[in-house]
This record gives structure tokens, C-alpha cells and sequence, in this order.
């Protein structure tokens, strides 16, 4: 029996030059589009018919893409059957394989790898998510490695890191973020992103159990 889920009806109102990455990123979530009208004004409107859980996370991803130009409306439009899954996310996880906290000198070696969720000073523990791979493949790293100490330094060398902001996640970001083997932890204080399994030996044991016949 085909499972059935809940759907939205989703109005967007936006610049012409924007059309590709809202299909595009609506397709994505199993988006299908019921209609578009373009007045010749430069604005485009365009329908979908979305599954509910499709749209976790798709609203801030819009807005970023689209620079914040667009209107965009939702409202529920019944239950219908699934048509699949949704895609998961392409890239890979930065994770932390040690507690301890965050350094300018790790942050500094490691910008290049990915986007950051974390800056300097933030307390981490093994197996907590601190940013985004731009490979498709898990990366575990020491982000609180400090700069060896050394008997002739350079003056203002040590401290003049170049680090871009972390990537701040709302938690709606971050349900819609994390694959089926990661989690969202959230306390009064703070919101972070872990794996399901902490030490990364044993999340290597596991994937290796999972992929013998």
C-alpha cells in the first residue's frame, strides 16, 4: 500500500532571473509545479504542490538564494500519496574527534575544507558536527589543535587568522540539514549538530557492518 502524506500548496512570487534555483530546489523536495504566470513584469508566480515535510528548512534555503526577493505562501492542501523519497544532502560533515575548545589555529587550518558552524572559544565534544564538508565524505578533525610554541616568533604573527563568521543554523536549518545518521541537540543555551555515534572508530565499524551482504 502506498503511504500518503500530508502536502502544501506553495505560492512564490519572484524575480524572473530566480525561476531556475526555486524549481530547481522545490524539485528537489518532490515539489511539483501547478502553474506559472509571467506578466511581463519582470515577476514571475509560480504554484506547487509540495509534501509538508519537503518544506522543513526550504524557506531560509529560498530566501538565501534568491537574496531575499521573494514573497512565498503556504498552506495545506490535503493528503495525497508520496511520490519518494526526499533527496538527502550531497556533501559530507566536519566532526570534532576530541573535546576541548575551539582555536583560531584549527579554525585557520581547516577554512578551506568546508563552511564552519563553530568559531574560537566554542567548547566541543567527539562526534559533534562543526561544519560542513565540501567533499561528499565525513571528515573527523582536531578543532581545538593549538600552535606549537616556539622560541624565536615572528611579532603579531600568532594571532592574525583570518577567520570567516561561523554559519549560524536556525533549528529548522538544522532538521532539514542532518542525514539519517546525525542529530539535532538542543538545550536552553545552544542548538548543535552531532553524530548518532559519537566515536568515529565505532561509526567506522558500523558503516563497515552495514555494507557486507
Amino acid at each position: 500500500m502506498q503511504a500518503v502524506g500530508a502536502y502544501e500548496s506553495v505560492l512564490v512570487d519572484s524575480p524572473e532571473d530566480y525561476v531556475g534555483v526555486i524549481t530547481g530546489t522545490l524539485g528537489m523536495r518532490r515539489g511539483i509545479m501547478t502553474r506559472m504566470s509571467n506578466h511581463s513584469t519582470g515577476w514571475v508566480r509560480m504554484n506547487f504542490d509540495i509534501p509538508m515535510r519537503g518544506l522543513i528548512g526550504v524557506r531560509p534555503m529560498l530566501m538565501t538564494a534568491t537574496r531575499g526577493t521573494i514573497i512565498m505562501h503556504s498552506q495545506f492542501a490535503g493528503y495525497k500519496p508520496l511520490e519518494g523519497e526526499i533527496s538527502h544532502r550531497p556533501t559530507g560533515v566536519i566532526v570534532a574527534d576530541r573535546e576541548g575548545r575551539v582555536t583560531g589555529y584549527a579554525l585557520n587550518n581547516l577554512q578551506d575544507r568546508g563552511e564552519l558552524f563553530v568559531g574560537p572559544g566554542t567548547q566541543v565534544y567527539e562526534g559533534m558536527i562543526v561544519g560542513e564538508n565540501a567533499r561528499d565524505t565525513d571528515l573527523a578533525v582536531n578543532i581545538i589543535r593549538e600552535k606549537k610554541l616556539t622560541n624565536m616568533r615572528n611579532t603579531g604573527s600568532d594571532d592574525a587568522y583570518q577567520i570567516a563568521p561561523p554559519r549560524v543554523l536556525s533549528l529548522e536549518e538544522a532538521i532539514a540539514f542532518i542525514n539519517e545518521d546525525e542529530l539535532v541537540e538542543v538545550t536552553p543555551q545552544s542548538l548543535r549538530l552531532r553524530k548518532t555515534i559519537l566515536n568515529a572508530e565505532e561509526r567506522k565499524r558500523r558503516r563497515k557492518k552495514n555494507r557486507r551482504p
